[in-house]
């Protein structure tokens, strides 16, 4: 299956809702309203997942945040239609946010569900590394979250270089 990873406009927001309700039934799923607010922000950067028949099948946003001299980014949510999981879909959408954070600058940061080791799986991966907890974090189940933090692309960049002799 070929995916395209594209802006999020308004005309999605249902159907990011619908999934909402799929992936996090426990967890106050978002509304289709609140895609709308997220989309509003001027430093949030939402994208779709689309199948071949242009179908989304996930989605993800992150937040650029701080000033040009003390850039950062958060990952807000990354999600994938459960019949297109481990299809690499997710990754391409963190991607995709990697991708417009490393133009900001500065560290990214999200939380994730302390269960949920596929996803913690696809951080790691991506250079991002367990920093805390933050107990029932996810409410109304009262899940666990993991803080994790990827460094600024140079700070990875730099500690990557041979040292100077």
């Amino acid at each position: 299956m070929n995916v395209r990873i594209v802006p999020m406009t308004d005309a999605d927001t249902d159907r990011c809702a619908e999934l909402e309700q799929v992936l996090f039934p426990g967890d106050d799923p978002w509304s289709a309203q609140s895609f709308r607010s997220e989309l509003a922000g001027g430093h949030n950067h939402y994208f779709t997942a689309r199948d071949d028949a242009d179908v989304l099948i996930g989605y993800a946003g992150v937040a650029l945040l701080g000033t040009s001299m003390t850039p950062e980014a958060e990952v807000h949510t990354i999600g994938v239609d459960p019949t297109a999981q481990r299809g690499g879909i997710g990754g391409a959408l963190l991607t995709e946010l990697l991708r417009v954070a490393d133009k900001w600058g500065g560290p990214v940061f999200l939380e994730v569900r302390t269960d949920n080791e596929p996803a913690i799986a696809l951080y790691e991966r991506e250079s991002f590394e367990i920093v805390g907890t933050r107990k029932r974090y996810y409410q109304p189940s009262g899940a666990d979250a993991f803080t994790m933090r990827r460094p600024a692309r140079i700070e990875t960049e730099a500690a990557q270089r041979p040292g100077k002799e």
